[in-house]
């Protein structure tokens, strides 16, 4: 679970930068207006969210999501991520994690981290996760954030539901208290360098990069389709659009417990992100490091801070954000933890928003979650949960993780276990098999 040996980023990176800036007119002077603005509104906001703390995340119901009313919704899409409360009842997320304490007693030699006092579990197809997965309140939830994506052009995309949700089989934590991780560092998932290398990735960026960073939105459809988060084959990088990731909990966690933490503002820091590699401190700075003054426009340089070659080479790591790389996003304040969830709440957050593990854990129990996203009908996520599905019938990891088996382990789930038909079509099996 640690992350590889990092190294700098390849000289041919300078090239990228350059493809880049030679691909907007005027792109010097506009990105540097768009850069100079981002900084003094990072300021405000960073402010806010500082004071408000954890109350600054969203919360809502799940019996309230069909009535939503639309400023909380658009509170949701400009965070960038929301407690979603009583998803499942509470009695059923318990049995859940008691099933899986069983299951890993039973199996000692489930892989897991770290291996001397395993907590978190490289496992997939165990009955409580398959069955999770399947829960029609756990697809409901995924469908209704999946649907916070449109075309912004009014295009209508074909071959695209997202009203269907599919199954990305993910992994589970059962975290106990006292323990130090230190493996999770704010970040964000969903690609590396690829948001600025692959054309159709950085497509969905469009905006910020003409330096026209305010018609930026975060949920249009456009690049994301057929954008590839995933070019070097990099274990544990998913290659699906994931529109909001997530977990679901089965125990009470509350900040300090070892929860997640987020940067409450995705679009925001999306503008900084995709502007930040063309960016340097100025030869003499003056006053507030952080003041736009003390930035200049740079693309000599092929460093992209926060992403790193792998020197295992598997490809790019990050981005990795920390206040020297990214000093204006003031995380050292602003990563805010969620608040506390009860057994059957589940959080999600944007697939491009900022996140972290609390690196402490100093409740008094256990911190246990499901990681489950959610993840919307395209051509090129059902063909993923097609490949997932012949690994699921033969006990095998999902596509982007390591290959593992769980064949031989007491308690693995079956197709038994999938309970719904919209659990079925999920996972890419039609009820007619049933």
């Amino acid at each position: 679970m640690a992350f590889p040996q990092l190294g700098p980023c390849p000289p041919r990176l300078a090239d990228l930068k350059r493809e880049i800036a030679n691909s907007y007119p005027h792109f010097a002077e506009n990105i540097t207006q768009a850069w100079n603005d981002v900084l003094t509104e990072l300021k405000t906001v960073t402010d806010i969210i500082a004071t408000k703390g954890s109350d600054v995340v969203p919360q809502i119901n799940f019996s309230d999501l069909v009535n939503i009313e639309p400023q909380v919704l658009e509170d949701i899409r400009r965070k960038g991520c929301v407690v979603v409360r009583n998803v499942v009842d509470d009695n059923e997320a318990l049995s859940w994690k008691s099933d899986l304490q069983e299951y890993v007693k039973k199996n000692p030699t489930a892989p897991g981290f770290p291996p001397e006092d395993k907590q978190f579990f490289m496992l997939y197809w165990t009955q409580s996760q398959v069955r999770a997965r399947a829960h029609p309140n756990v697809l409901a939830a995924s469908a209704w954030l999946n649907n916070m994506y449109h075309h912004k052009d009014g295009k209508v995309e074909e071959n695209v539901d997202l009203s269907m949700p599919l199954s990305y089989a993910d992994r589970f934590r059962m975290r106990t208290p006292g323990t130090q991780w230190v493996v999770h560092p704010p970040h964000v998932d969903g690609g590396s360098i690829e948001r600025w290398e692959d054309k159709a990735y950085r497509s969905c960026f469009e905006d910020i990069l003409s330096g026209n960073w305010r018609q930026h939105d975060p949920y249009d459809l456009g690049g994301r389709i057929k954008a590839r988060t995933s070019m070097y084959g990099k274990e544990n990088q998913a290659t699906v659009f994931r529109t909001y990731q997530g977990w679901l909990a089965m125990s009470e966690t509350a900040p300090k417990e070892g929860t997640l933490q987020v940067f409450p503002d995705v679009f925001l820091a999306n503008a900084y992100i995709m502007l930040r590699p063309f960016f340097t401190p100025a030869d003499k700075v003056e006053g507030d490091p952080l003041d736009p003054v003390n930035w200049k426009f740079d693309i000599s340089s092929p460093d992209f801070p926060g992403i790193y070659s792998s020197n295992d080479g598997a490809g790019f790591t990050g981005p990795l954000l920390n206040p020297q790389t990214h000093p204006h996003l003031r995380l050292e304040n602003t990563m805010v933890s969620v608040p506390k969830v009860l057994p059957g709440d589940m959080v999600f957050w944007h697939c491009d928003l900022i996140h972290a593990v609390e690196i402490e854990h100093n409740g008094a129990n256990d911190s246990s979650v499901m990681y489950i996203s959610a993840v919307p009908y395209t051509p090129q996520n059902a063909a993923y949960i097609d490949k997932q599905k012949e690994n699921f019938l033969k006990s095998k990891a999902p596509p982007d993780y390591p290959p593992s088996e769980e064949a031989a382990f007491a308690g693995t789930g079956s197709l038994a276990d999938i309970l719904s038909p919209q659990g079925r079509k999920a996972m890419g099996f039609t009820v007619e098999v049933f």
